[in-house]
C-alpha cells in the first residue's frame, strides 16, 4: 500500500516514474533507485545506483545497524513516522528521515458519514496482552460509556475489509481508537479524513513488539497517533483519565475539523511532494 498510494499520489502531480523497471534502473547506474517496503531487494541484489530505502522496512534499526557503511549507495532510510526515526537515529542518525505515505481523501471522506447511530466506534488494534487489556481498559471503558448513556459498537483490527469499516464509520458519531502504538497509524487517520473525531488511547512508554522487548530493545517513548493536532480530537493516557477526557471530548466535538487536518498534511499529494523533496535534497548532493 505504501508504494500504491505514492505512486497514486505522483500521478495527481503528473510525475513520471518508472515501477519495478529493474532492466532500466541496471543500465542507468547513476540514476537514484527507490526501493519501498522490500528491503531485501537491497540485500540480495548488487546495487551500485544511489538508493533511497524506505519507507515499510523492517522494524528496528538494530536489523542492520551498519546499512550505510555496508551499502554506502544508500543515502537516505525512510520510516513511517517520527518517533521511529528517533528509535532509529542512534545508528542511522541524520541519515534516517520521517515520511508519511499518502491518504486518499476521495475514498475516505465525509461525504462517507451518514445519520449517527451510535456515538462511538471503539476501533481496537490492542496487539499484545489483549486479555489483560480486556479487563484493565476495555471493559472498564465500556463501563464509562454506559453510565453516560453513550452507546457503542467495537471493530477489531486484522478482522475486516474496507468496506466494513466505511459502513461503522458512516454510522457512527466518533471513534474511540486503541491500539499501543502506530508508527504511522493509516486506520485512524482514514477515519479523521472522513470527518470523524478520534478519541486516542495514548499511553506512551516503551515500545511493545515482543520480538524485540524487552530482551533486545528498549525504547520510550511512543505513539498511537503519530500524526496529530488539536483538531482531530483529543487523547487519554489509560483508564484513569479516560472519563474526564471522555467528558471534554464530549463537550468540545463541534470545535473539532479532522478532515481539514488529513487535507493540510497527509494527502496523496502531500506526501508525494514530501518524498519528492526528499529525492531532490539527494540528487543536489550527488550532483
Amino acid at each position: 500500500m505504501v508504494a500504491i498510494n505514492l505512486l497514486r499520489g505522483l500521478d495527481k502531480l503528473n510525475i513520471s516514474y518508472r515501477y519495478n523497471d529493474y532492466s532500466y534502473i541496471k543500465k542507468h547506474p547513476e540514476e537514484i533507485a527507490c526501493i519501498i517496503g522490500m528491503p531485501h531487494i537491497l540485500f540480495k541484489k548488487k546495487w551500485v545506483n544511489p538508493v533511497i530505502l524506505g519507507a515499510a522496512i523492517y522494524s528496528h534499526s538494530i536489523e542492520c545497524p551498519d546499512l550505510f557503511e555496508k551499502y554506502p549507495n544508500v543515502k537516505r532510510c525512510l520510516v513511517p513516522g517520527e518517533w521511529m526515526r528517533k528509535m532509529f537515529e542512534p545508528h542511522y542518525q541524520d541519515k534516517v528521515l520521517s515520511w508519511p505515505v499518502g491518504i486518499d481523501i476521495n475514498q475516505w471522506s465525509p461525504q462517507l458519514k451518514g445519520k449517527p447511530e451510535v456515538d462511538f466506534l471503539i476501533y481496537d488494534k490492542i496487539r499484545w496482552k489483549h486479555d489483560e487489556y480486556q479487563q484493565e481498559l476495555i471493559d472498564p471503558l465500556c463501563t464509562i460509556l454506559d453510565k453516560h448513556n453513550l452507546s457503542y459498537e467495537f471493530i477489531r483490527y486484522g478482522s475486516y475489509v474496507h468496506q466494513d469499516l466505511m459502513d461503522k464509520l458512516k454510522r457512527a458519531k466518533s471513534v474511540i481508537f486503541l491500539c499501543e502504538h502506530e508508527t504511522q497509524g493509516l486506520a485512524y487517520q482514514q477515519m479523521l479524513a472522513t470527518g470523524t473525531p478520534v478519541l486516542a488511547w495514548n499511553r506512551q512508554g516503551f515500545w511493545q513488539d515482543p520480538y524485540y522487548y524487552p530482551h533486545k530493545v528498549k525504547f520510550e517513548p511512543v505513539d498511537s497517533t503519530p500524526y496529530w493536532d488539536e483538531r482531530c480530537g483529543l487523547k487519554f493516557a489509560g483508564i484513569s483519565d479516560f472519563e474526564e477526557q471522555l467528558l471534554q471530548f464530549q463537550a468540545d466535538y463541534a470545535g473539532y475539523q479532522p478532515e481539514k487536518y488529513i487535507e493540510e498534511n497527509l494527502t496523496l499529494e502531500k506526501c508525494a511532494e514530501k518524498y519528492l523533496a526528499i529525492y531532490q535534497q539527494v540528487l543536489n548532493e550527488l550532483n
